[in-house]
């Protein structure tokens, strides 16, 4: 496992953006041999093994290394070593930290943290300079060969010497010599006592060859970035979903989205993991393609891989969005309408990749990811019913094993229709086959209080509802870690889900409890009389109907808007 290489590729593309500095890229090599040296301590790994570890926590590297002086030292010495500015490589280290470490956990996978980083020591210790030994556990550094300088940043000049009288060089030979014909020797005395002998190239150990295609196979096994939109009516932005493999990606597709959607741009929802690819095909033209499929009302379009998939259910329209993205896509992507809905195909394809995504999970698996598989499976409803196809019913077995076994998971069971029928229809409809899903897990023994339910109509789109693949994606069920749902403020969505859900009035005024995730200005009729809770997380108390934007004191302090 090449584990300097998997961190390059992965986390110095976050942490660099667009600046591609050679002298950066090779200071943060440095320090992930560093880092992994000491996340290879049990003691400093047990500190954090049970802390949800923020991608974006750029205090964690201080709490990596408690002593400042260490701190410095590091800083300093990188700073010194690859003439970067000291406060520039401070920052590039703490960025870098945080995403490490999670890049580091999924490669270790079940393996504890510690463990893998100590049997892959040989693939990062030659990255480790000498004088990191005072900031790592003792055994990390490797041994200087004689001769070799001892630090990164002390001079070795080599010592002055006298030039060598001839025929000192075949004198310095003749031992040399004699170890290759006792070798020769010794091999073939070998090679005669065997019964079976190995080719002369054979090597000894054969398992070690392979070490790098790892990551390669972790590389070809993520699913591709992938974006997906749909246009309303007037050309509004209806529906945004992106699926990423790191924070760089998320920021190049949504600067992309605000610069054709301006504000609409902000109600696109991300699931940034390393399960997907960290470079779209799209990106170098995203902004062109962007600006002619913004022109179109009442479209959908995929950007995944190589693909790009458009729909609408005006023909001619569909034939000419096709027929300038083409002109528009980078050489070696493709542009295509989307074809006739299969139902049954759609279907079986669908339990097929939700059991593979199960397959892959592996022992102790994120619940985050456990969410994301579930939610795979398309349970395809009777029209205006709440029972549980029977195809699904394998699956959901599966699944409730799943939930049972792995400890404190905890699902949030969201239901969501087209747009076929009343607001308030369709609110109750998926309601309905969210607690239809969770009365089954439940009867298939997976304990009641680890799930609960949400219904939200027709208010949450991932697709157009123009067209008949539009409105077939629109109706679904999807599952997300309900701690996340509940406390997440930032927008981003885990397992395709609103992370603002809970703090906001539901849509339906009939009713007394606040379970949605719509603005306040959908809070009408009864509900309007009720005290409506702010958005700030960090507070609890219930003291304005307006979002945080307007606190200044962000909770602190009485809202003046509640005055």
């Amino acid at each position: 496992m090449d584990i300097i290489s998997h961190l390059t590729r992965t986390v110095t593309p976050a942490v660099l953006g667009d600046d591609q500095s050679p002298a950066k890229q090779s200071l943060l090599e440095q320090f992930y041999a560093i880092f992994a040296a000491r996340l290879a301590d049990q003691d400093t790994y047990g500190r954090f093994a049970n802390e949800n570890i923020a991608r974006d926590d750029q205090g964690f590297y201080d709490r990596v290394w408690t002593d400042g002086s260490h701190r410095d030292q590091i800083s300093r010495e990188l700073a010194a070593k690859h003439n970067v500015d000291a406060t520039a490589t401070r920052g590039l280290i703490a960025m870098a930290a945080p995403l490490a470490f999670h890049e580091i956990k999924s490669l270790a996978g079940s393996t504890p943290v510690p463990q893998f980083l100590n049997d892959n020591l040989s693939s990062y210790q030659h990255h480790i300079p000498a004088w990191a030994s005072a900031v790592i556990p003792a055994g990390m550094v490797a041994a200087a060969p004689a001769g070799e300088r001892i630090s990164d940043t002390t001079s070795m000049a080599p010592l002055q010497h006298e030039e060598e009288k001839s025929g000192s060089f075949m004198k310095a030979l003749l031992p040399i010599i004699g170890l290759i014909i006792l070798g020769a020797l010794a091999w073939a005395l070998l090679r005669g006592c065997q019964d079976n002998p190995e080719p002369v190239a054979t090597p000894v150990v054969v398992e070690e060859q392979p070490v790098t295609d790892e990551a390669a196979v972790a590389v070809a096994a993520a699913e591709p970035a992938s974006l997906r939109l749909a246009m309303g009516e007037g050309n509004t932005l209806y529906a945004c979903r992106m699926n990423v493999g790191d924070e760089a990606l998320q920021t190049t597709v949504m600067s992309a989205l605000s610069n054709a959607y301006g504000d609409e741009a902000d109600k696109c929802r991300a699931d940034v993991d390393d399960s997907f690819t960290t470079d779209m095909a799209a990106a170098p033209q995203l902004a062109a393609i962007l600006d002619i499929f913004k022109e179109v009302s009442d479209a959908s379009m995929i950007i995944k891989g190589d693909n790009i998939v458009v729909n609408s259910a005006d023909a001619g329209v569909l034939s000419q969005l096709v027929s300038d993205l083409q002109a528009a896509v980078p050489a070696g992507m493709t542009v295509e309408a989307e074809g006739p809905l299969d139902l049954q195909g759609e279907i079986d394809n669908s339990l097929v990749a939700a059991e593979t995504a199960v397959d892959n999970l592996g022992e102790n698996p994120d619940p985050r990811d456990v969410a994301r598989a579930l939610s795979l499976q398309v349970i395809n409803f009777e029209l205006d019913k709440a029972f549980i196809p029977d195809v699904n019913k394998p699956f959901l077995d599966r699944a409730a094993q799943i939930i049972t076994e792995v400890p404190d998971m905890e699902l949030m069971i969201i239901g969501h229709t087209d747009n076929l029928a009343s607001d308030a229809y369709n609110m109750e409809l998926s309601r309905d086959r969210a607690e239809a899903v969770k009365e089954y897990l439940v009867s298939q023994g997976v304990d009641a209080s680890k799930l609960t339910t949400k219904g939200m109509g027709e208010s949450d789109p991932i697709a157009d509802n123009s067209t008949e693949q539009g409105r077939f994606r629109n109706r679904r069920i999807e599952f997300t870690v309900y701690d996340e749902a509940a406390m997440n403020s930032d927008g981003i969505a885990v397992g395709d889900m609103d992370m603002n859900a809970d703090m906001d009035p539901d849509l339906n005024p009939l009713d007394s409890n606040n379970d949605d995730m719509m603005p306040d200005s959908d809070d009408t009729g009864v509900n309007a009389t009720m005290p409506d809770p702010d958005l700030n997380p960090l507070d609890n108390n219930n003291d304005d109907v307006l979002p945080d934007s307007d606190d200044p004191s962000q909770g602190t302090a009485l809202d003046p808007a509640a005055q």
